[in-house]
């Protein structure tokens, strides 16, 4: 008869198990047999297909499945070498096949495309065999009279551990078991095998994880504000695998996320952007990226999963799920006055930083010989306004014995400059900070700050630091959280900055402590810090939690 290229065999002896009745118990809703067997036919077809077993209730699920078997009811593994335990049945197979497969039903998370991939390696490479390893570094010991004795010289040695998941044999190791040429193959956390109760739990728990994909934009023009926001989210999401998606003009995004180790794809030239998306196959969307058209989110929903977004009133946001809009106070029509949208501060999420940050307290001598000035306009800044700034309050600031503290992202394209310029005014009371990953300390201790209005404004009121706000665009004009109410002065679009305005509003509240007590105690009344479980927790739901 004509050789088929490859088969795929199935140990599934029921004495070995570890667990009782393992491989016909349910794991994540289905059983380890069942799994095996989905696994194995999406490689091959039922006639190629071989079940290994000593059970009579395996084999009737083998033959309702349209896979083979070998059923012997003696059947039972004594050692850790699968292909010699399985020789006398392998040669056999071995007049049939071209190359042998073994795949262990105790390795559940191991994909068809896992299969696909190594078998196109272990043909590629010409050896005799692949097996599945992990790579492990142990510092190594020996026993010696009682006590410990060091194995190698410093100590320590990378170790290749058999995962036992996939056996690839050519023909001719089969027959004989002699492997002269052995490949490694690398499955990393899907080779896992049950080899224990809590093997079992983490593989169950590793199959109901679904796929987060969030869609980012972060670039000059717009600000990091979208990025730090989904980064901490995903740090709040632990039970489900997590990638982002960036557009393609979003590279400092890409870095700044890929500096977190998530895995980051940026949206290529040549495909849009709901094309890269959904090549990730994701269970779940979560777009921040500013608005969204109708167009995108039509293919997102084609895709069959939920979509979220944040900050979004585009025409795409009537399209989505779930729409999270905390900068904006209210909803914009009486059509997103719905239980899908949801605006105001309620749903402003504080990263963990700040819920362990200690808040300020009020100080009166602010601008009497002490006091700390905070500065700081996002992750850009494209005009520089944060230089302006400070030129206009550092001689006040010199004169009445005020600390400022300027702080810049890290898509501030001015940094080099700013840095001289800060020498240049020689001014021991200046403190530049570049792209900190602790803004919740750069608040810390301050009175006052003169900033942009974006999410930086609710971190103030957390942390009870009153402000001076200029929204960087009309869009950002919109956040009416940055008022007189919330404990902020609004100075209105930084396009329109008038120094005389901005000196006027600060010498008034280096003035008058009574304001600034007053703006002090508005912001005593706001508490953000349930919200961040909350939002998390409606958007889990989406998909089953």
């Amino acid at each position: 008869m004509t050789a088929l290229r490859r088969c795929v065999v199935i140990p599934a002896i029921k004495k070995n198990a570890v667990i009782p009745d393992q491989l016909v118990k349910r794991l994540a809703g289905k059983t380890l047999i069942q799994r095996a067997l989905d696994t194995a036919l999406a490689v091959a077809p039922g006639r190629d297909v071989i079940v290994v077993t000593d059970s009579e209730e395996i084999s009737l699920i083998c033959e309702r499945n349209g896979a083979r078997f070998h059923y012997d009811k003696t059947l039972r593994l004594l050692s850790l070498d699968l292909a010699a335990e399985l020789r006398p049945i392998l040669a056999g197979l071995a007049d049939e096949y071209e190359s042998l497969i073994i795949c262990r039903a105790s390795c559940p998370l191991v994909t068809a495309a896992d299969i696909e991939e190594a078998h196109a390696a272990f043909l590629a490479s010409g050896a005799d065999a692949l097996v599945t390893v992990r790579s492990v570094r142990h510092r190594i010991w020996e026993a010696r009279e009682g006590g410990l004795g060091r194995f190698a010289a410093d100590g320590e040695a990378e170790l290749l551990v058999e995962s036992k998941a996939l056996i690839m044999l050519t023909r001719q190791a089969a027959r004989t078991g002699r492997a002269e040429r052995v490949i490694p193959c690398f499955l990393n956390d899907r080779a896992v095998e049950i080899n224990s109760y809590q093997d079992w739990w983490i593989c169950e728990r590793l199959l109901e994880r679904r796929h987060v994909v969030f869609v980012v934009a972060g670039y000059p023009a717009i600000g990091m504000g979208h990025v730090y926001r989904a980064l901490m989210l995903a740090h709040e999401i632990a039970n489900h695998k997590i990638s982002f998606v960036c557009t393609r003009e979003s590279e400092l995004a890409a870095g700044n996320i890929a500096a977190r180790d998530y895995r980051t794809v940026i949206q290529s030239q040549d495909e849009d952007l709901a094309a890269t998306v959904l090549r990730q196959k994701p269970d779940l969307v979560i777009n921040d990226m500013l608005n969204t058209d109708a167009a995108y989110m039509r293919r997102l929903k084609a895709g069959g999963g939920p979509v979220v977004n944040f900050e979004d009133e585009g025409s795409g946001a009537d399209l989505a799920d779930m729409v999270f809009n905390a900068l904006y106070e209210t909803a914009p029509s009486p059509e997103r006055q719905t239980s899908r949208f949801h605006y105001g501060r309620r749903f402003f999420c504080l990263r963990d930083e700040f819920l362990t940050a200690e808040r300020n307290v009020f100080r009166p001598g602010f601008g009497r010989g002490s006091g700390c000035l905070l500065v700081t306009f996002g992750g850009t800044d494209q005009p520089d306004f944060t230089r302006q700034t400070l030129d206009l309050v550092e001689p006040l600031c010199r004169e009445r014995g005020v600390a400022v503290r300027v702080v810049t992202g890290p898509g501030y394209a001015h940094r080099d400059s700013l840095a001289e310029h800060v020498a240049r005014l020689d001014n021991p009371l200046i403190r530049f900070e570049y792209a900190t990953n602790i803004m919740s300390r750069m608040m810390e201790g301050a009175d006052l700050a003169i900033c942009s209005a974006g999410r930086t404004v609710y971190e103030l009121a957390h942390m009870r630091v009153p402000g001076i706000v200029l929204a960087q665009h009309a869009r950002e004009a919109q956040h009416t959280f940055a008022r007189a109410r919330n404990g902020f002065v609004y100075l209105g679009i930084m396009r329109d900055f008038r120094p005389g305005r901005l000196e006027q509003a600060f010498r008034r509240l280096l003035d008058d402590p009574e304001r600034r007590r007053a703006l002090y105690e508005r912001q005593s009344r706001i508490d953000f810090r349930a919200n961040k479980t909350k939002v998390v927790k409606s958007i889990l739901g989406l998909i089953g939690g």
